[in-house]
């Protein structure tokens, strides 16, 4: 008989859309031990939750999160809602004794970050963030193209992470659907939303980011605020640019924006190293493309006449998570990400194994994205201390 995993959920958003689907379909699609239970559904808007608790099945919902937090029948908080509670419902929960998984960024700051981590550390509860890109079968292959030493030393890791939807000067900022443009509730803009998805999965293929040097831009300088009518000074990056030096000897570029007019979700890494190289783009996330420079079997070049960009189309049982979904030739979506992180997830608590990225790694994200904001303010190279 399964073991259930009895959810709590705080945050009626789109996030919280895409976890509720993972947990509806966890048990569809992954032999794991433990069948998710949607127990209770949480926001402050009691509509909004009474409709989250008849659209995904959830058996109750609430407007009190300490309740929610407190109550004997839930395993697992899930944290979905904006950056600024991310700290206080996380470490309520850890004290509660519940596992904790959290949307990212982590938290506001690193700060915020490093008490998160005591938390749960000292309750020894099960966590994790919410970084699910990694979980992208073609990302999932760059790994292990990378692990196998299929691209030998790193010379240059290069990222972008692009959008367009802030453009127009009479977009407000704060409220629910808008809170990303209020520094008070996101603590950063491009960088924390965006930029942190892209560090991540930097750090996860190339190592560490020792330090940084970083130029940020607020194009429109006052938005009115939904909640008072009024305007106001924005304070959040609507664009950042920085070089990266990883600890590894190689050299980073990222780029980020909401001011890309065109690109709606445009995510994009390279890596080149002396025997290969990698190039996803989330516009494609079917494929990963491969450049082989060595052959690992023999340790020759590869062929003159042979070599160039192998477009691999990631769909067969051998790449990352395939083996869970369809015939070879047909793709995943952007949603069963979030349904691969919980399967890894679950299969942690299951193993004992802690899934990454847990709050440990996730706080070293967080300490390469406050260096980001620090350098762009000073206009100097600032250390991460990042691990």
């Amino acid at each position: 008989m399964a073991k259930e995993l009895r959810v709590g959920l705080i945050g009626c958003g789109f996030m919280g859309r895409t976890h509720s689907n993972a947990y509806r379909k966890l048990n569809n699609f992954f032999p794991v031990e433990h069948r998710a239970v949607l127990k209770c559904i949480c926001d402050v808007n009691e509509k909004k939750a009474e409709e989250y608790k008849n659209v995904w099945g959830y058996e109750r919902c609430d407007t009190d999160w300490r309740r929610l937090v407190e109550a004997d029948d839930i395993d697992l908080i899930d944290i979905t809602v904006p950056n600024r509670f991310h700290k206080e419902l996380a470490i309520a929960a850890a004290e509660a004794g519940k596992m904790v998984c959290c949307e990212k960024p982590m938290a506001m700051n690193v700060a915020e970050a490093e008490e998160m981590l005591r938390a749960v550390e000292k309750a020894g509860v099960a966590n994790m963030v919410w970084f699910n890109y990694r979980r992208v079968p073609s990302i999932a292959l760059a790994r292990q193209v990378v692990d196998e030493g299929r691209i030998g030393r790193p010379f240059h890791y290069r990222a972008t992470y692009l959008q367009d939807w802030t453009i127009a000067a009479d977009v407000p900022q704060g409220g629910d659907a808008l809170w990303r443009l209020d520094a008070k509730v996101a603590g950063s803009g491009v960088t924390g939303d965006l930029l942190a998805h892209s560090i991540d999965t930097a750090m996860w293929l190339n190592g560490p980011i020792s330090r940084v040097v970083a130029r940020t831009e607020v194009f429109v300088k006052e938005r009115v605020h939904v909640e008072t009518g009024e305007k106001q000074p924005v304070t959040i990056d609507d664009a950042c640019m920085f070089l990266a030096e990883f600890a590894n000897g190689s050299l980073g570029t990222f780029e980020s924006t909401r001011y890309a007019r065109g690109r709606k979700n445009y995510n994009t890494f390279e890596l080149n190293g002396a025997d290969g190289s990698v190039f996803f783009d989330l516009e494609e996330p079917e494929y990963l493309q491969f450049f082989e420079y060595t052959q690992q079997q023999s340790g020759k070049k590869t062929e003159s006449h042979l070599t160039g960009w192998r477009k691999i189309h990631t769909t067969n049982s051998e790449h990352p998570y395939m083996s869970h979904y369809w015939v070879p030739g047909t793709c995943i979506g952007y949603e069963h990400t979030f349904l691969n992180a919980l399967a890894d997830f679950v299969a942690g608590i299951e193993s004992g194994q802690p899934t990454q990225p847990d709050f440990r790694s996730a706080l070293q994200t967080q300490k390469v994205c406050d260096a980001v904001i620090e350098s762009a303010s000073k206009g100097a190279w600032v250390e991460t201390r990042a691990e």
